[in-house]
C-alpha cells in the first residue's frame, strides 16, 4: 500500500468512539485535578502550508484540554484549538487531506476562498460531509491573496473549536510593508454542551441577559446614558410598551462565554513579539460562534490595510469592531522598548480578552476597564426620522399594528432606461412597508436607513477613532466591475420570544432557493427589521459593499454587518455556477433558519426570480 493510501484510512479511535456528545462535554468535569499537569493547554496552534506538492492532513478529533486553566473537551483540530494556520500561495494549487476521527459527520469549509462548490464543504448543499472514520481530499487552485479563515459547518462544531486561520501570499508584490506578522484569532468558548444552550435560548427569550435593566438599577442606567432619572423611567416604559429589552445586545454572553485570544483567555495573556520601530502585520479573525468583538491597543494607532482579505486604502483608527466571520489586518509600529495590551471587548461588554505586543516575553500593560453595557434607542428600532422625542404614539413594532399604507416613492430613480441601476447616490432611507412577514417577524423597523458612517452601539464617544464601513476604500478597482441590473430586497428577521431568525419571515425549512443567473450583475439590499446585528455571509462570490463614494472604490467583502433597522447594498458577479450557502454567521441564527441557498442558474424562466419564491 501507498504511502498516500496509508494516510487515507484513519479508523476511529476507541477514545473517540467513547466519547461523543453531551455524555462526552460531561465527562471533561470528572478529570482528575491531578491529570491537569499533563493535559495540553488550548492556543498550540503551529502552521502548516497547503501549496507543497505532497499536500497536507488535517485530523478533526474530540480532545482534552486546558481552556482558561479548566479542562474542556474540543473539537481540535491536529490537536489544538484553534486548527493550525494554514498558508497557501496565489496561483498554486492546494490539496488537504480531512481525516475524521470523530463519531459524527464532520466538514471544512473554506471561509471567504474562492473555490468550485463541490469544494466549498457545506454538507446538503456542495457535498454529503465527511463521514466518521473517512477522509475527504480538498483539490482547488487558489485564485485571490489575503487573510482568510476555515471552519466546520456541521452542526455546533465551530462552537467547540473547528475552526482556524487561512494565510494567502500574493503571486505579486504585496503592497503592504510589514516586517514581523502575527495571527490572531478571536473566539468564544463554552464549557455547556452548544446544544443545551441552543435549546435554553428556545425555551426563553434572553436566557443568557443577566444585564437586563431592573427598578434596582435605573439610577445606574440614567448616570450612564446621561439622562435625567425620570427620562430613564419613561424610557423604560415604553420598552415595555413594545415587549421588548433594550439589553437585547447579544444572544450569548460572558454568563456561559469564556473570551478566547490564539485559544488562550486572559490568564494566559497569550504574547506577540516585536522589536521597537518595526511595522508588525496583525492579522486579525473573529472566528467567534456569536461574540463581536470592539478591539484597540490602547496607546498605539492602527493602520487598517486589508478587510476581509482584500487590500485597501490605508485607514488609520485606534479601534475597530469586528463581526463575527470577518478579517482586518492592521499594521502597527512599536515606538518604544514598551509592552502594549490587545485588548479585545465584547460589544454587550459582558466580557473581554486581553493579550500582550512587545519586545519580549513576560511583559505586560495595564489592561482597561469595561466599558459600561451601552443600550438600544429608538434609532436602532428605525424610529430615528419620524419619532420627535422619541414619541412611541404612532409608531409601532409589532407585525400585528403596523402601518399598513402603500410606502412612498423611492427617492431616487432604481435604474437607468437602459436597465442599469444607479451605482451613487442611493436613497439613504427606506420605510418598511406593509409586508408583515408572518408569524417569523415578530420585531420591525418602522424604517431602515444608511448607517455606513455609524460604527456600531457603544462606539464613537469615547474621544477615540472608530473604523467604519464608510472609511472602506478598495486599493485597486476589482476588474469586471460593473453596475446591476436586477436588484432583490432582502428582509432580516426575526421573532426573539421563539429564538426564530429568517429572510423575509422564513426558515430555511420554509423557503425556496434565491436563484442568481450566471453571468448577471445583481443588487441585494439587506433591511434588518430586528434589534440585533447579524453577519451576513455569501458562499463561493464576492459581495462588493455599496459604501456611498465612487464605485470603483467600493470594497469587496465575504462578511458584511448589518446592524439594527440598517439599510445595507451589496452588488455582486453571478460568476459561479453551482448552489451555495448564504447565511448570517452567527451559529445559533443560522441553526433556528436565518440560512437560504443560492442557486446559480442558466436562466430564471420558470423558476422563481427572487427570495419571495
Amino acid at each position: 500500500m501507498s504511502k498516500r493510501a496509508t494516510r487515507n484510512k484513519f479508523p476511529v479511535s476507541r477514545r473517540a468512539a467513547l466519547k461523543g456528545g453531551s455524555a462526552a462535554l460531561a465527562a471533561a468535569y470528572l478529570i482528575p485535578r491531578r491529570a491537569f499537569a499533563n493535559m495540553p493547554k488550548a492556543g498550540m496552534m503551529g502552521e502548516l502550508d497547503a501549496s507543497v506538492p505532497e499536500g497536507i492532513d488535517l485530523v478533526l478529533e474530540r480532545k482534552d484540554l486546558l481552556i482558561g486553566g479548566r479542562a474542556g473537551q474540543a473539537i481540535a483540530i491536529n490537536g489544538s484549538i484553534p486548527g493550525p494556520v494554514i498558508r497557501m500561495k496565489e496561483g498554486k494549487d492546494v490539496l488537504i487531506r480531512v481525516h475524521n476521527r470523530l463519531n459524527e459527520s464532520t466538514s471544512i469549509h473554506w471561509h471567504g476562498m474562492l473555490v468550485p462548490f463541490t469544494m466549498d464543504g457545506v454538507p446538503g448543499i456542495s457535498f454529503p460531509g465527511i463521514r466518521s472514520g473517512e477522509t475527504f481530499t480538498y483539490r482547488y487552485k487558489v485564485r485571490q491573496n489575503g487573510t482568510y479563515w476555515y471552519h466546520s459547518h456541521s452542526g455546533f462544531q465551530e462552537q467547540l473549536g473547528a475552526y482556524g486561520q487561512l494565510i494567502v501570499e500574493p503571486s505579486s508584490p504585496d503592497p503592504v510593508q510589514y516586517d514581523v506578522e502575527h495571527s490572531l484569532v478571536l473566539s468564544d468558548w463554552t464549557f455547556e454542551d452548544p446544544a443545551t444552550i441552543f435549546s435554553k435560548l428556545k425555551k426563553m427569550d434572553g436566557y443568557f441577559n443577566f444585564q437586563r435593566p431592573t427598578t434596582a438599577n435605573l439610577s445606574a442606567q440614567s448616570r450612564n446614558t446621561k439622562k435625567s432619572l425620570g427620562n430613564a423611567i419613561a424610557m423604560r416604559l415604553r420598552w415595555d410598551w413594545m415587549r421588548m429589552d433594550p439589553t437585547d445586545i447579544a444572544d450569548v454572553t460572558g454568563i456561559t462565554y469564556s473570551f478566547l485570544m490564539n485559544g488562550q483567555t486572559s490568564v494566559g495573556n497569550p504574547t506577540l513579539l516585536a522589536r521597537p520601530g518595526q511595522r508588525v502585520r496583525l492579522r486579525i479573525l473573529n472566528a467567534s460562534s456569536q461574540t463581536y468583538y470592539d478591539f484597540r491597543i490602547p496607546g498605539l494607532p492602527m493602520t487598517v490595510v486589508q478587510a476581509d482579505g482584500q487590500n485597501v486604502l490605508p485607514v488609520e483608527t485606534d479601534e475597530l469592531r469586528i463581526a463575527v466571520a470577518e478579517t482586518y489586518d492592521v499594521i502597527v509600529t512599536l515606538p518604544d522598548a514598551k509592552a502594549y495590551t490587545l485588548f479585545a471587548e465584547t460589544m454587550d461588554r459582558s466580557g473581554s480578552v486581553r493579550g500582550t505586543l512587545s519586545p519580549a516575553a513576560g511583559m505586560s500593560a495595564e489592561v482597561p476597564h469595561r466599558r459600561p453595557r451601552p443600550m438600544l434607542g429608538m434609532a436602532d428600532m428605525g424610529m430615528m426620522h419620524d419619532m420627535p422625542g422619541g414619541d412611541m404614539n404612532n409608531g409601532s413594532m409589532d407585525h400585528g399594528s403596523m402601518d399598513h399604507s402603500p410606502p412612498p416613492a423611492a427617492p431616487s430613480p432604481r435604474a437607468a432606461s437602459d436597465g442599469r441601476l444607479a451605482t451613487m447616490n442611493l436613497p439613504e432611507m427606506v420605510p418598511h412597508g406593509p409586508n408583515g412577514h408572518g408569524p417569523a417577524s415578530i420585531t420591525m423597523a418602522k424604517n431602515a436607513y444608511r448607517q455606513l458612517d455609524d460604527p456600531g452601539l457603544g462606539l464613537g464617544k469615547d474621544g477615540w477613532r472608530v473604523l467604519t464601513y464608510g472609511q472602506l476604500r478598495a486599493l485597486t478597482p476589482p476588474p469586471g466591475r460593473r453596475p446591476p441590473t436586477r436588484e432583490i430586497d432582502l428582509h432580516l428577521t426575526g421573532n426573539m420570544r421563539n429564538f426564530i431568525w429568517g429572510f423575509d419571515g422564513k426558515k430555511w425549512s420554509e423557503s425556496k432557493m434565491i436563484r442568481f443567473v450566471f453571468g448577471e450583475r445583481l443588487r441585494i439590499n439587506f433591511l434588518n427589521d430586528t434589534m440585533m446585528s447579524h453577519p451576513i455571509h455569501l458562499h463561493g462570490m464576492w459581495m462588493d459593499l455599496y459604501a456611498g463614494h465612487d464605485y470603483a472604490e467600493n470594497p469587496r467583502k465575504h462578511t458584511v454587518n448589518v446592524q439594527p433597522a440598517e439599510l445595507l447594498t451589496v452588488d455582486i458577479t453571478a460568476d459561479a455556477p453551482g448552489q451555495w450557502a448564504f447565511h448570517c454567521h452567527l451559529l445559533y441564527h443560522m441553526e433556528a433558519g436565518m440560512f437560504r441557498t443560492v442557486a446559480v442558474v442558466k436562466s430564471l424562466q420558470g423558476e422563481a426570480p427572487d427570495a419571495e419564491g
